[in-house]
C-alpha cells in the first residue's frame, strides 16, 4: 500500500483526486460483485449455473413466465447477455420457449421441470447465503440498510425514468 502512495499523481491536490475506496458508487459496485461471485460460488460448482443464467431462473421463479426483454428488464442485464444464458439454459433443457402469438419477435420463457427442480435446489442456498452474510449486522441496522437501498435504488429508477421519456 504504501507504494501505491508515492504513485499518487504530484500535480494533483487533494481536493482534485477522487479516491475510490471512498467513492460509493465504487464502493457499491465492488460489495455488488464480491457478493454476486460469492454466491456464485455456492450455485456455481453444485450445478454449473452462471450469474446471468441464475438470474434467469430466479426471475422466472419469482414471475413463472416472461420474455427475455422483461427478463433483462427486470434483472438489469444487457439483452446479449440475457441472450447468451437464455440460449445455454435452454440447451441445459432448463428453460422452454412458448411462442408469442401477438409479437412473433419474441418469445415466453419458463422453466422445464428440470429447472424449476434446480431453482428449489438453490433458493434454500441462497436464503442461507443471504443470512450467513449479515448474520453479524444487527436487526435494525440490516432495517436501515435496507431502507437506504430502497431509497437509492427508487432515485436512481427514477431518474433512468426521465431519461427514457426524454430520449
Amino acid at each position: 500500500m504504501d507504494s501505491l502512495l508515492e504513485k499518487r499523481n504530484p500535480a494533483m491536490t487533494e481536493s482534485d483526486v477522487l479516491e475510490l475506496e471512498g467513492f460509493l458508487p465504487y464502493r457499491l459496485n465492488v460489495l455488488a460483485t464480491l457478493v454476486s461471485h460469492s454466491l456464485a460460488r455456492v450455485y456455481g460448482e453444485r450445478f454449473g449455473i452462471s450469474i446471468p443464467e441464475w438470474r434467469i431462473l430466479a426471475t422466472l421463479g419469482q414471475f413463472n413466465e416472461m420474455t427475455a426483454r422483461e427478463i433483462g428488464q427486470h434483472s438489469r442485464m444487457h439483452k446479449t447477455t440475457v441472450s447468451r444464458a437464455v440460449s445455454t439454459l435452454e440447451k441445459r433443457q432448463l428453460l422452454a420457449r412458448r411462442p408469442n402469438d401477438q409479437d412473433m419477435r419474441e418469445a415466453f420463457l419458463a422453466m422445464t421441470p428440470d429447472g424449476q427442480s434446480i431453482y428449489a435446489e438453490i433458493v434454500p442456498l441462497a436464503r442461507s447465503f443471504a443470512r450467513d452474510l449479515t448474520q453479524d449486522i444487527r436487526p435494525e441496522d440490516l432495517a436501515v440498510l435496507d431502507r437506504v437501498l430502497a431509497q437509492l435504488m427508487g432515485r436512481l429508477n427514477a431518474s433512468s425514468m426521465d431519461r427514457e421519456e426524454e430520449a
